[in-house]
């Protein structure tokens, strides 16, 4: 009985689904490399039909971070492991339709250059399409960024890669220093080791929204398995390699993020950053020592590791990341402790308190700790009025704190909510900055206008974007480049700290002075993870039930509202109708309200939750702050419980 056969049985049997059997007929037949399909036979007589299933019961699908899934599988073969290398990355990137490796990814270039060629065709724009293309230090991340930039050259286009691991944010900013038309990132964020990613980005430096998105995946499905075999030897005779001057370009604009260099002469911080073996120690590192900074990197963990050896996740938001980092702030009396995950786009901290402890914050409470510093600043300087302008902004999503829509109204600005991933808060500078240019007509040069009078034209004739954030932990200074930085939000952050520093307070101090002013604002936050196939299905059951039977009450607490961006129209205060989305806002009878939306970039169902309540004065704080908390953990429990009892029906 051949393999073929095996899976046929298997498949009447009921143990392989039919969407994963025509996927591995696909791949069975396909012209590729022999390990692959020893890969298989070797797990198909293991009778691993839930491995199978899992990694091929569909094609890797765009999310709200683009493409990201395992490249390493959970019963890894002989075949794919072969001889492992120095780095303990296997020889060979899982095979699966649903998995990151050469197929998938060759299969996503392809289309993202045929879609980025009709554009520029439509635009009727006579040149290559030029491509940059950046790696973190993930398992085969070298690898299949060489992948990518041979496969973009041989299809006629131009590539450009570095020399080594760099951040995201210093892609976004590249595609726009290049002038180049499309971007890549080769990185899974702060995914387990056993994940990779494919981030595509458009000329604006921004992960691409639609119609860009949808245009592309058409293109990427639409790509035969038999046109792969000839990509998948990287050949990279006429690819540009990209060092020294791309990083001193970039380093200049996130040295920008700072509005007040003063204060780090004022008073000496003290930080201790860490990178979690990531990218973030290329920039973040002299961004900061640059500063005036005295600053102490976590030392067993500097060193780029696919493994992430040292951490259970390399995620900032996660105290147990940060623990080498704390412990050495607390030996060293260090003021703060900075953090970026292994792509350097989002940024943790930890503060010290008034009784001398570090204390982690949440990416809430940093995005509010910096708009409301940002503002304040912003105001100092004359770049905006002291009264506010309806035509500055903070752009946020919608499941980020409603403290930050709080400060944005006390300071008299706009305050936008797109939907979650920063490719929406950057869909909105690229409105910005495109109202601004037909404004100018032709021949202004947006990008050749320094900064404050861009500013000051963008609120005479559109917008000026003055911040932007998302819950997590993902935050941009300026529109210099398009998407979250955590290399200029170290850099922000520390700026913040400096000057609480010199007033002689605490960070958690300067964060009780903002509840004062604006009420206590508290969140919550709700993973429910069901992995492979049938985890997608629990996902999608829960967001059905909520469409076709929304919850009315928890508890004792009735739904007031519930909004459905599925199904509803919904504008932001631009008066931009919001894309529909499976995204439900729910409002309840005592002020509390929550998100619900299933993740685009891991297999998870989340749950976003938000409490507030009006302070009179300082001695009231501490009572408000454990009455609100003890109401949202009642909530919490209701809303997973229900959620769970939705998933298994």
């Amino acid at each position: 009985m051949t393999t073929l056969d095996r899976i046929t049985a298997a498949t009447k049997a009921g143990h392989v689904l039919p969407s994963a059997a025509e996927n591995l007929a696909a791949f069975l037949g396909a012209k590729f490399p022999a390990w692959t399909t020893q890969s298989i036979d070797e797990l198909v007589a293991q009778g691993a039909w839930g491995e199978l299933n899992d990694r091929f019961y569909r094609y890797l699908e765009f999310g709200t971070g683009g493409m990201r899934g395992r490249t390493i599988g959970v019963i890894a073969t002989r075949a794919e492991t072969g001889t492992v290398n120095s780095s303990g990355s296997p020889e060979h990137a899982a095979i699966g339709s649903n998995m990151l490796n050469d197929f998938t990814l060759i299969r996503a270039v392809i289309g993202l250059h045929r879609y980025t060629a009709k554009f520029l065709a439509q635009k009727k724009i006579t040149v290559n399409p030029r491509l940059v293309i950046a790696h973190d230090v993930r398992h085969f991340a070298r690898h299949f960024s060489d992948l990518a930039a041979s496969t973009w050259t041989q299809l006629g286009g131009e590539a450009f890669v570095f020399d080594g691991p760099r951040p995201t944010p210093q892609l976004s900013y590249s595609v726009r220093w290049l002038k180049a038309h499309a971007g890549i990132v080769i990185t899974a964020s702060h995914n387990p080791p056993h994940d990779n990613g494919f981030k595509a980005y458009f000329d604006d430096g921004a992960q691409v929204v639609p119609p860009h998105d949808k245009g592309i995946v058409t293109e990427v499905n639409a790509v035969p398995l038999a046109e792969l075999g000839k990509f998948l030897t990287p050949k990279l005779n006429g690819v540009t390699t990209l060092g020294r001057e791309a990083d001193a370009a970039y380093l200049a604009v996130a040295a920008k993020a700072v509005l007040d260099p003063s204060v780090f002469r004022k008073t000496k911080l003290r930080v201790v950053f860490t990178n979690i073996h990531g990218t973030g120690a290329v920039h973040s590192l002299p961004l900061l020592k640059e500063a005036g900074c005295d600053v102490m990197p976590v030392p067993e963990q500097l060193a780029g590791d696919a493994r992430f050896p040292t951490v259970k996740s390399p995620n900032p938001e996660n105290a147990e990341a940060l623990a080498r980092a704390v412990a050495l702030a607390e030996r060293e009396g260090a003021d703060v402790v900075l953090a970026t995950d292994p792509d350097a786009d989002r940024m943790g901290c930890g503060v010290r308190s008034r009784a001398g402890k570090m204390e982690l914050l949440t990416g809430n409470q940093i995005g509010a700790l910096l708009a409301e510093y940002r503002l304040t600043k912003y105001k100092e300087l004359g770049w905006i009025p002291r009264e506010g302008s309806p035509r500055a902004a903070i752009v946020k999503t919608f499941v980020t704190t409603q403290l930050q829509d709080a400060i944005g109204r006390g300071h008299g600005v706009k305050v936008i909510n797109t939907l979650t991933g920063f490719k929406w808060i950057a869909a909105k500078m690229r409105g910005y900055e495109d109202k601004l240019v037909r404004a100018m007509g032709a021949g202004f040069d947006y990008e050749a206008t320094p900064f404050e009078q861009r500013a000051k034209l963008l609120q005479q004739h559109s917008t000026f974007y003055v911040f932007g954030t998302e819950e997590s932990y993902g935050y941009l200074p300026n529109d210099y480049l398009r998407d979250k930085d955590g290399n200029s939000a170290c850099l922000m952050f520390a700026e913040l700290c400096a000057w609480v520093k010199s007033r002689s307070l605490t960070v958690p101090e300067y964060l009780d002075e903002i509840y004062l002013r604006y009420g206590f604002y508290l969140e919550g936050v709700i993973n429910i993870y069901y992995e492979g196939a049938s985890g997608s299905a629990k996902i999608k059951k829960i967001l059905e039930t909520y469409r076709t039977n929304p919850p009315s009450a928890f508890g004792d607490v009735r739904v007031a509202q519930f909004q459905d961006f599925g199904r509803e129209k919904i504008f932001d205060a631009d008066g931009e109708q919001i894309p529909a989305q499976d995204l439900y806002l729910v409002t309840l009878a005592n002020g509390c309200s929550f998100a619900a939306r299933g993740s685009g970039t891991e297999p998870k169902m989340k749950f976003y939750l938000f409490a507030n309540e009006k302070v009179a004065g300082a001695p009231e704080l501490p009572a408000v702050k454990a009455r609100v908390r003890a109401t949202l953990d009642a909530l919490s429990k209701l809303i997973e419980t229900d959620a769970r009892s939705r998933a298994e029906a």
